[in-house]
């Protein structure tokens, strides 16, 4: 692309505040009609980089990782079912629905940025996630999203016994860290500004248009950066 601001968007695909955040920002470029003025890529974050592989039931784990009761767990996933219908959204927190390792994902939105088709890739895993129940954690599931998409599936995969490319997706996980980086979904606006959190639309309609007015060479909002 050319003439583009650059939004790198720094997520995992365990993340549901991630892609409600995504969903509103496409909302607000598209009630601006400026979608072609911005480029979007996709930066690794690991919520859970120790998560084994057997996974760990979504309310077990929300209720260990933040210290609250089952029963608030509840009403979290609750609360985000009904965001993601906000957006046209499905969570489908099943039970027996489990956070899973995402390491071997951020591997294949790498390569899949390659053949200009990470968005593509990033909005199928969010889908096979939460609305599917497909466990994303499973390379037979992520060899069938690549194949769906038309990506080389033999050349994809092997990216996943690459030491090179773990190595790779792990030290740009490292540096976006480096930056303070410490949750997500955040957003890096033309490298110099960053919101975190999934923000309202009408806050990222306001970012988008100064951006746009100043050519990204002003400051919009205070940097969440270090």
């Amino acid at each position: 692309m050319t003439d583009t601001i650059k939004l790198d968007i720094i997520s995992d695909v365990a993340c549901p505040w991630c892609i409600i955040g995504y969903n509103r920002l496409v909302q607000a470029m598209s009630e601006l009609a400026v979608e072609d003025k911005f480029e979007i890529e996709w930066q690794p974050f690991q919520l859970n980089a120790d998560m084994p592989a057997e996974g760990e039931e979504v309310r077990a784990h929300i209720s260990r990782k933040y210290g609250i009761s089952p029963a608030d767990a509840d009403h979290t996933l609750a609360q985000m079912t009904a965001l993601g219908a906000e957006q046209d959204f499905v969570f489908d927190f099943f039970d027996g629905f489990k956070m899973v390792n995402t390491g071997d994902l951020h591997i294949l939105l790498d390569y899949a940025k390659e053949s200009g088709k990470q968005t593509e890739l990033k909005m199928r895993l969010f889908e096979a996630f939460f609305s599917e129940r497909k466990d994303v954690s499973d390379r037979q599931v992520l060899a069938q999203e690549l194949e769906r998409l038309g990506l080389r599936v033999k050349e994809g995969m092997a990216r996943l016994d690459s030491e090179a490319s773990r190595d790779q997706a792990l030290a740009k996980e490292a540096y976006w860290k480096s930056l303070g980086i410490s949750a997500v979904p955040t957003i890096v606006f033309d490298q110099l500004n960053s919101l975190t959190g999934a923000q309202p639309i009408s806050v990222y309609k306001e970012v988008l248009a100064e951006l746009l007015e100043n050519s990204g060479t002003q400051a919009i909002y205070q940097s969440q950066l270090a």
